[in-house]
């Protein structure tokens, strides 16, 4: 049934229920996934710097602010006149989360500094969004030493005792002070196109893994077409992300499976994506020059057209320092007029380098040219390779092209984009992108 009906351009349903045929996975597991490395926590320190300014001068500075500081009746709220952060800084605490380290220096008389100590830990909320939750929060103010010494020196600071309504106010939102992660946590599991009519979503597993190489993330790859989840094939090799460098310059390690490229092309196969009629500069006249039993089919001299249908899900082999597509194609050669008719079909395996680069948030994959393109494949008669080879090779690339000019998008969160991006490919069944930094 599904060799017959590939012959065809079926229609997106009829394809996706073909698609239940392939076994579907039997558990949840990864195949690709990211490491933020200590690196890449102390751009997001650097960059949250300005806008936890932003927010705090907004809190602190408002008529209907809460008292800040309680113990010192010679300031108020109402005399804070400027907010700037000192320094802000994050840190990795082993198996258990991030700490936020931030002192902040308020312009009233005397000098006031905020110093804010807050834990995070992240978790999986039921609809399967991460979430940045605070642990702990520690607010303290301190009075600066006005002598003649400290003027010339290091500003020195005294503890106070309490910082009042405002410190609290501002531990039950401190994690908006580093760029609302939620909001972009959330957006990390959004579906991006691939195609008119078909999705990719990332997917976590489980809460990250946090140690002192950095905070670890397992995702899962669904596809969708015409909004429904397809099933994929199961993976031969179980995925686990690589070791983290730790020398690396790189804010971040996005690290792929080779059966996530295996699943991608599958995906577009069952939208459809890679049905292609090939023109050519045949006739049944010519063909019946090579062919002499062609002579009788027809009366009148017609254009051969090729159809090209997967007779079986391309593949994608990881090599050490290269990548192939590998295609599996039965070629239905006939005329198209009035409607197709097939008097030909003939199985074409080839195989094509893969190029793959990074643009913004995207992957950019594209199928090496024809004449880089290898057949293994057209056994048949050699006279059938002469015929139809040709345009076969010239069309083929050009259509998976055609299909990925727009790319993937690479798991990211809102305001993210990727620069500097170094490819490595292993031969382990992963597929590498160190991406040193990662800017917002």
């Amino acid at each position: 049934l599904g060799s017959a009906t590939r012959k065809a351009n079926c229609p997106s349903t009829c394809c996706i229920l073909l698609s239940l045929l392939v076994p579907a996975h039997p558990t949840r597991s990864p195949d690709c996934g990211g490491i933020l490395t200590p690196s890449g926590l102390s751009y997001l320190a650097e960059v949250s710097k300005a806008h936890a300014e932003a927010v705090l001068r907004q809190d602190l500075m408002a008529p209907t602010a809460p008292d800040l500081i309680l113990s010192s009746p010679k300031s108020s709220r109402n005399q804070i006149t400027s907010v700037k952060v000192a320094e802000l800084s994050l840190s990795l605490i082993p198996d258990a989360g991030l700490r936020l380290s931030i002192d902040v220096d308020l312009g009233v008389t005397p000098v006031m500094r905020l110093s804010i100590l807050a834990d995070f830990h992240v978790e999986m909320n039921p609809e399967g969004n991460l979430e940045l939750v605070t642990s702990a929060c520690k607010p303290t103010v301190e009075e600066m030493q006005s002598t003649e010494e400290t003027e010339r020196s290091t500003p020195q600071f005294s503890l106070l005792r309490d910082p009042g309504n405002g410190g609290k106010k501002i531990c039950l939102e401190v994690s908006k002070l580093l760029l609302s992660p939620n909001e972009r946590l959330m957006s990390l599991t959004a579906p991006f196109p691939v195609t008119p009519s078909c999705q990719v979503q990332y997917v976590p597993l489980a809460a990250p893994m946090f140690s002192e190489q950095g905070i670890t993330i397992s995702l899962q790859t669904t596809f969708q077409v015409a909004g429904m989840a397809i099933p994929l094939p199961i993976s031969p090799v179980p995925f686990s992300m690589p070791e983290p460098v730790s020398s690396s310059p790189s804010h971040l390690t996005l690290a792929f499976s080779e059966h996530f490229y295996t699943s991608l092309f599958f995906a577009l196969e069952i939208a459809g994506a890679f049905n292609m009629t090939i023109p050519s500069p045949l006739t049944t006249a010519t063909v019946a020059q090579k062919i002499t039993q062609m002579g009788s089919l027809f009366q009148e001299e017609q254009p051969v057209v090729l159809q090209a249908v997967f007779r079986s899900s391309p593949r994608v082999v990881l090599e050490e320092g290269k990548a192939a597509l590998k295609l599996f194609l039965t070629v239905h050669v006939g005329t198209g007029a009035p409607a197709f008719q097939s008097f030909l079909s003939v199985n074409v395996d080839m195989s094509a380098g893969l190029v793959l680069s990074v643009a913004s948030t995207r992957m950019m994959i594209s199928a090496a040219s024809h004449r880089e393109l290898t057949t293994d494949s057209l056994r048949q008669d050699d006279l059938l390779e002469e015929l139809f080879l040709p345009p076969i090779r010239e069309a083929v690339p050009a259509q998976m092209n055609g299909v990925l000019s727009e790319g993937i998008f690479l798991p990211h969160i809102s305001s993210f984009t990727y620069m500097d991006v170094n490819i490595v490919i292993h031969k382990v069944r992963k597929k590498t992108f160190n991406l040193p930094p990662c800017y917002i």
